[in-house]
């Protein structure tokens, strides 16, 4: 796995934890022990945290945009709800559900989940993006496990819609679900992929992070971590070449 990194010319890091042994298996121990702002792969938490509150309804409930006339990604302006936000990853829509949590629920809320260092400081639309929260790749697999099995302490009910909508891809008996993060974007700073595999009732939560310069490392992320879940067997290997006509 170190061949993939080097490879791609990035300094990072990948961890899965296997839960049939306990054990955590990757790539750069350290680094998946340090902390880093969770950016994006805190709509995870955010959605989930929101829907317990009822600070939105379901995850269609349309939540109206208050963000930049120009922002980031032109898709972000097209009314909807947490579902397609986290397709997206529509960062203005977040911050309004968040708003509606509020500073004192939402310190509470991630209290009770453990989520990384606690810490949120006094800003209730930032601080998943510029700091204080902080998380690393060890403990984001640990509460992607617990949502994942349904056994953090809110309404099972949200959890189940919440891994719904991280649902990127799936195959004969398995399905991914993945978020990707950015902080500090368009600029440089930590790039995150975070998600589980789950084979029938087999989860295996991972999370990768790397420093990335800019746009270009951008897509790093998700290629770096379906690669380091295949070279681990939890991930099939795409077929090489051209498939033989019948």
């Amino acid at each position: 796995m170190a061949a993939l990194f080097r490879e791609a010319g990035v300094d990072g890091t990948f961890v899965l934890l296997d839960e049939r042994s306990g054990e955590l298996r990757g790539y750069n121990q350290s680094r998946a022990a340090q902390r880093f702002s969770p950016a994006s792969t805190f709509k995870i938490a955010n959605a989930l945290i929101g829907l317990s509150l009822g600070a939105v309804g379901s995850i269609d409930e349309v939540i109206p945009y208050t963000g930049d006339a120009n922002p980031f990604m032109r898709e972000w302006l097209e009314p909807m709800g947490l579902r397609g936000a986290m397709t997206v990853s529509n960062v203005p829509l977040y911050q309004e559900l968040a708003r509606r949590i509020g500073l004192q629920r939402m310190g509470k809320a991630i209290a009770r989940l453990g989520y990384g260092n606690q810490q949120i400081g006094t800003n209730v639309t930032t601080f998943w993006l510029r700091g204080p929260l902080a998380i690393s790749a060890v403990e984001q697999t640990r509460f992607l496990s617990a949502l994942a099995h349904r056994t953090l302490p809110f309404p099972a009910q949200a959890q189940r819609q919440v891994a719904g909508i991280t649902r990127v891809d799936s195959g004969p008996g398995w399905s991914l679900h993945a978020k990707t993060g950015w902080q500090n974007a368009p600029g440089a700073g930590v790039g995150w992929w975070v998600g589980w595999v789950q084979h029938g009732n087999q989860i295996t939560p991972f999370a990768l992070n790397i420093a990335m310069a800019g746009a270009a490392d951008a897509p790093q992320r998700e290629r770096l971590g379906r690669s380091s879940l295949q070279a681990l067997g939890i991930l099939p290997t795409p077929p090489r070449g051209p498939v033989p006509a019948p």
